[in-house]
C-alpha cells in the first residue's frame, strides 16, 4: 500500500478565488494528509486580493501564488478533483473521483464578503475530505 498522500485538485474558472481558497484551506487544515493543488480553465493574471486577505487573517499567505491553467496531466495525476462550480468543461476526463461543489465567484468581492465563503469552503473540506 502506498503511503503517498492523495492529491486533491481544486478547479474553478480563473484559479484566482475559489480554487485557490480550497487548496490553501486544505493545506492548512489537513497538514500532510493530502497534497493540494489548484488550477483554472481561463486563469486570471493574479490571485484575488480579497481571497488572499481573508486567508492572511488565518496566517495563510497565498500572495505569491500565480493562477494557472488546468492541464490534462493535472487531471491524470489527481486522486480527487473538486470542481468549485458544477459543470465546468475540463480538457480531459479526470482519472480520480470528482466532487462538484457550488460556490459563488468572489471576483468583485471585498474581504468582508469573502469571509463567509472561506468558512463555507472550510466546512465542506471538513465534511467531504477530512472525514475520510
Amino acid at each position: 500500500m502506498s503511503t503517498t498522500a492523495p492529491t486533491v485538485l481544486f478547479i474553478c474558472q480563473h484559479n484566482a478565488g475559489r480554487s485557490q481558497l480550497g487548496a490553501a484551506l486544505l493545506e492548512e487544515l489537513a497538514g500532510d494528509r493530502f497534497t493540494a493543488t489548484s488550477a483554472g480553465l481561463s486563469p486570471a493574471s493574479e490571485v484575488n486580493d480579497a481571497v488572499a486577505a481573508s486567508l492572511a487573517e488565518l496566517g495563510v499567505d497565498i500572495s505569491a501564488r500565480v493562477p494557472r491553467a488546468v492541464a490534462s496531466a493535472d487531471l491524470d495525476e489527481a486522486d480527487i478533483v473538486v470542481l468549485m462550480k458544477p459543470g465546468l468543461a475540463l480538457p480531459s476526463a479526470p482519472r480520480g473521483e470528482v466532487l462538484e461543489w457550488s460556490f459563488p465567484n468572489p471576483e468583485a468581492w471585498d474581504v468582508d464578503a469573502v469571509r463567509p465563503l472561506r468558512e463555507a469552503v472550510a466546512q465542506r473540506i471538513h465534511a467531504e475530505l477530512l472525514s475520510r
